[in-house]
């Protein structure tokens, strides 16, 4: 293969214009790619090759988490997969799975947004002190591997469970959120997110897989985290 160039098949597909999606093959020359990672190489395609080809991206730095996409059969964001990860292979892009193509590789995330919206992700404490409410460093410590989360979808779209019960399991991201204010020492209303997350699909549909745990870019755990949930109910006698 030649190292000069990126041999690229991407997803397309246009609602407007094409009956069915399909894939389309690019060949990028290593010097239109401004930088080292996917993100560069598909701007170069928009740049070089086809100006309609859609994306979506922000920071560019994987702190936004608007570029989660199916890299080569995995998951991750095209800002920092760097291309040299995948020298030798044809490079195959295609939307996050699971959730519906509004054009390319833009999926729809209304529902993803919707279960996160659902676990109260903020804090509630009606006792809160006028100036600050101080937490301890062990209380502080256990937040870690929570709070990172930038709601990528990567895992949610990596998880089986998600895939068959989209409208009625949280998701492994939503999870970690949930997760994150229920182990929250300033947090008075745990009670109330536990009692929320009873019943058959809510929490208890995860199946440990650990596939969100595999893909996740912040190198968190939402298996953990789920499991977690599921010792303090057991603790707690919900």
């Amino acid at each position: 293969m030649n190292t000069d160039l990126y041999h690229v098949s991407v997803y397309r597909f246009n609602p407007e214009v094409d009956k069915k999606p399909y894939m389309k093959n690019y060949q990028v020359k290593a010097s239109d790619c401004k930088g080292v990672m996917v993100l560069d190489l598909l701007e170069a395609i928009k740049q070089h090759h086809d100006p309609t080809l859609s994306f979506r991206r922000s920071c560019g730095e994987g702190v936004c988490g608007s570029d989660g996409m199916n890299i080569n059969g995995k998951n991750g964001l095209a800002c920092i997969t760097p291309l040299s990860d995948l020298e030798g292979k044809v490079i195959k892009l295609r939307p996050l799975l699971s959730f519906p193509v509004v054009r390319d590789l833009i999926v729809d995330l209304s529902q993803f947004y919707k279960q996160y919206e659902s676990v109260q992700p903020y804090l509630q404490n009606d006792t809160m002190p006028a100036k600050e409410n101080v937490q301890s460093y062990e209380e502080r410590k256990v937040l870690d591997g929570l709070y990172e989360c930038i709601l990528c979808a990567c895992c949610t779209s990596s998880c089986p469970s998600s895939w068959w019960n989209m409208d009625k399991f949280l998701g492994p991201s939503a999870l970690l959120w949930a997760c994150r204010f229920i182990m929250d020492s300033r947090d008075t209303e745990t009670m109330a997110r536990l009692e929320d997350l009873q019943g058959l699909y809510r929490l208890f549909r995860c199946r440990g897989v650990g596939m969100c745990r595999d893909v996740c870019p912040k190198g968190l755990n939402p298996t953990q985290a789920i499991h977690d949930i599921r010792e303090k109910m057991l603790r707690d006698a919900v």
